[in-house]
């Protein structure tokens, strides 16, 4: 790998490669539309704030949509992108083996 290939890589997993953006995604790809409310059960353990820096953060690089409703009260729904698609579409792999060889790696 040539030294300019690595500029990319690293730009795309700071931004992908924190503790929530991954898990925030994973139910998107489950599950085509997602409200905010039904994204905090899924991942039960994120705050509020962090999971609307998250959702921010991956609608700024245009792997998810949001979509905001003008009613009362305001209903706005999440959904992976094609860009977003083919980004889990590559991650799938590493998701099925972090399940599968967990407690290898964390004893």
């Amino acid at each position: 790998m040539k030294k300019e290939d690595f500029c990319p890589i690293r730009d795309i997993l700071d931004k992908t490669a924190d503790k929530w953006s991954l898990l925030v995604l994973y139910p998107l790809r489950e599950n085509e539309v997602q409200r905010f409310s039904e994204l905090q059960k899924a991942i039960p353990d994120i705050s509020q704030k962090m999971l609307t820096q998250t959702l921010r953060r991956l609608e700024d690089m245009s792997l998810i949509s949001r979509e905001a409703y003008p009613e009362v009260p305001p209903r706005v729904e999440y959904r992976l992108t094609e860009l977003g698609h083919s980004f889990m579409a590559n991650i799938e792999p590493l998701v099925g083996w972090a399940i599968e060889n967990r407690d290898r790696c964390l004893g």
